[in-house]
């Protein structure tokens, strides 16, 4: 006769689970940021790490919500009470991820994008390997990169040439990543990314809602 199902038994979609930093990196014009976009629409379980920068806001960008805002002291100040996961020097200005509350939303199992190149990847492992997991996004040749940054109508000639050269420097760094996805359709690229995160949360080593759970089947 089989018995009927224990009220102790935790049900096995709601475990709860560790949250993770979902790091995305590519060069310029690779997809990243209209991956990342999608991400965010698509995905309610994970939230935009919003960064601190130095540069001045540009016309639409709402503080807290795109960036925080600080001049140099301020961001100074943060470095000296280590206030930051990482920071790095980007194109005259700098930009560092707030260590804030994401520590204690990752125990509640609330999972963080970011958006930061090579230098803060390393810069994070450093400081919460056990959290991270990187992808990086490769063009599909260094010739569709410079069409894509030349199709958007926005830089100079000489613009683009530095862009590229920083480009190549970023993909040098490639096999830092736990995943490397090259983006030749938007569409698929965007797919095998949301696998990856995905998957990451199913890591045995995220579920810690599996050890009671477990223990409940084994009465």
């Amino acid at each position: 006769m089989t018995s009927a199902p224990s009220d102790k038994t935790q049900d096995s979609d709601t475990l709860h689970r560790r949250g993770l930093m979902f790091i995305l990196s590519s060069p310029s014009g690779a997809g990243k940021t209209t991956i990342a976009r999608k991400l965010l629409a698509s995905d309610e379980e994970i939230k935009l790490s919003v960064s601190v920068t130095t540069r001045p806001p540009r016309e639409g960008e709402i503080e807290g919500v795109h960036y925080h805002f600080v001049d140099d002291a301020g961001f100074d100040r943060m470095v000296e009470e280590d206030d930051f996961y990482e920071w790095a020097h980007v194109f005259g200005h700098r930009y560092g991820t707030p260590k804030g509350h994401i520590r204690n939303a990752l125990k509640d199992g609330q999972d963080f994008l970011f958006d930061i190149d090579w230098q803060g990847t390393q810069q994070l492992y450093q400081k919460d390997q056990q959290d991270t997991v990187s992808v990086f996004i490769l063009p599909p040749s260094i010739d569709a990169l410079r069409h894509r940054l030349e199709g958007r109508g926005t830089d100079s000639p000489d613009i683009i040439d530095s862009r590229m050269e920083r480009a190549k420097a970023e993909i040098s760094h490639w096999a830092e990543y736990d995943y490397v996805v090259i983006n030749d359709n938007l569409e698929m690229c965007f797919a095998k990314v949301s696998e990856i995160l995905n998957a990451e949360r199913m890591r045995r080593t995220r579920q810690t809602g599996l050890i009671p759970f477990v223990r409940e089947l084994t009465l």
